[in-house]
């Protein structure tokens, strides 16, 4: 009998420690480390965990703090650009790829409004209307009257005049960058028992003052964002309209949700925007609207249920 009781505490033990074994394989085998958060939370310590997309429009009076004269946010990433120390993906997926990812001519692309023209040398049998830019010498001139065969450069007649910024690249200014797009994760650790808003990527969009146009400058792992924050403090300025003695980095404004953004998806099957579900499903856009609000009350209360965990 007893050695029958051996037998089978031995087999119960080869059986836990095979059981343990396995649990640890596909514990090991999930990415337990989110390679793009500031403070990783690990997988295993997730109770609840939402990604979600926030508009953040600067000019609102909440937000712009972001987006004082000559300290604009938008301002401090156009130069990272500029300077090639930053990199830019096309998806918030951020993924690292030939074909998702903007290599810095490319991003430096999407900064112009317009690309620098070029123009015809003088030629003295061409007859010219005012108007007319040609370049003569290696200096550009602007018709101000018809003519033919007066030489730009010696003209007493009045028929030209120097315009050396003819033709040259117009970029967006930073003031045009009037809102961006946050992705984070919600979540709860268990462990702590509180939950963290993890931002993983910022979307800064161009809204064009003359033609109205929007469009896209790039996701930013903000991983890499907080770093440049960091690392240029004199530059990443978070302006307190309140209190100037208490500018903040535009890190801590981020650590401290100084801002104010609006829900505009939240993680699902379809990958759709809350709007866009409701429109899809037979509603209008004023119902979307109300749903973007019934989504954030609903995280909220989520939040309130999980501190009873």
């Amino acid at each position: 009998m007893m050695k029958r009781n051996i037998y089978f505490g031995v087999v119960l033990l080869v059986a836990a420690i095979g059981s343990s074994v396995e649990s640890q394989a596909q514990m090991d085998a999930v990415v337990q480390y989110n390679p793009n958060s500031i403070d990783p939370i690990p997988a295993y310590e997730h109770h609840y965990r939402s990604r979600v997309w926030r508009r953040v429009y600067l000019e609102e009076k909440q937000n712009k703090g972001f987006f004082a004269v000559n300290a604009e946010i938008s301002k401090f990433v156009i130069d990272l650009v500029k300077n090639g120390e930053i990199e830019a993906f096309k998806t918030a997926d951020l993924v690292n790829t030939a074909e998702l990812k903007y290599s810095n001519e490319e991003l430096r692309g999407l900064l112009l409004r317009e690309e620098a023209a070029t123009f015809e040398e003088w030629s003295p049998t061409t007859p010219y209307d005012a108007g007319n830019i040609v370049t003569f010498n290696g200096k550009k001139y602007a018709a101000t009257y018809p003519s033919t065969g007066d030489n730009p450069e010696t003209s007493t007649a009045g028929n030209w005049e120097i315009n050396e910024s003819a033709g040259e690249a117009r970029e967006y200014n930073a003031r045009e960058m009037t809102s961006f797009q946050i992705v984070e994760d919600l979540i709860f650790d268990k462990r702590r028992g509180r939950l963290y808003h993890d931002i993983q990527a910022i979307e800064f969009i161009i809204a064009d003052a003359e033609s109205g146009a929007v469009k896209s400058f790039g996701w930013y792992r903000y991983k890499d964002l907080e770093a440049a924050f960091r690392k240029y403090p004199e530059k990443a300025i978070w302006v307190n309209r309140q209190n100037y003695a208490q500018n903040k980095n535009f890190a801590d404004a981020f650590l401290l949700r100084l801002f104010k953004g609006y829900l505009v998806k939240v993680e699902n099957p379809d990958d759709m925007d809350i709007i866009a579900m409701i429109v899809s499903s037979g509603g209008n856009w004023r119902e979307g609207v109300n749903e973007t609000y019934r989504q954030e009350n609903l995280l909220m209360e989520k939040e309130h249920n999980l501190w009873e965990f």
